[in-house]
């Protein structure tokens, strides 16, 4: 008996690997070599590509195209719609598949509905990017960028909300209390 649940319309090919407690809704196809961790979501309609690799408590929702090259940490949130794509010069006559750009989302990110991430730029841990974002850039850790294309509008917390520093560069989340410090254009969750 498997350890994840399929719904009967799902496709599931041979060789993928999938985590205890997931669930895949319908219509999706999670093609083979691919590594799926423990309980995570993924919503109807979506392609999961050969050796993209999600890590545990990952989040897909609707509609959502990961292609080869793409890996992400645990906790990553992508939106509905959202999608990466693994070539910068896609031609219908010519074969790529051996020039495949990566992309890697670090643990906690969010990628909000509709957006776009252009390949080869990784977006750091806990990273936001806005509803229909078109990502052109590496992005650091707890950025929030929005925009096409994406620019960055300020800081978020592991939380999801948005973090104001103060004169010596500390911001606080408001529903956590967990603190942050900004130095040199780099956010650091503070640990006491």
């Amino acid at each position: 008996m498997e350890e994840y649940f399929a719904h009967e319309t799902a496709v599931i090919d041979e060789g993928a690997i999938i985590g205890k407690g997931t669930k895949i809704w319908h219509f999706s196809h999670i093609m083979s070599n691919c590594r799926i961790g423990e309980n995570c979501n993924i919503g109807q309609n979506v392609v999961i590509s050969p050796d993209v690799i999600l890590g545990n408590q990952v989040k897909v929702q609707n509609n959502v195209s990961v292609y080869t090259g793409v890996t992400c940490d645990d906790d990553v949130f992508l939106g509905p719609s959202c999608v990466f794509t693994n070539v910068t010069n896609p031609r219908s006559a010519v074969n790529r598949k051996s020039q495949y750009a990566r992309t890697h989302v670090g643990k906690g990110a969010t990628i909000g509905a509709n957006a776009t991430i252009v390949c080869g730029h990784d977006i750091g841990a806990y990273a936001f990017i806005g509803a229909g974002a078109v990502v052109t850039k590496t992005v650091p850790a707890y950025a929030l960028l929005v925009g096409n294309p994406a620019r960055q509008m300020g800081w978020m917390s592991e939380y999801g909300h948005r973090l104001h520093f103060d004169k010596d560069g500390i911001a606080e989340c408001p529903e956590s209390k967990q603190r942050y410090r900004l130095q040199n254009g780099i956010v650091e969750k503070i640990t006491e």
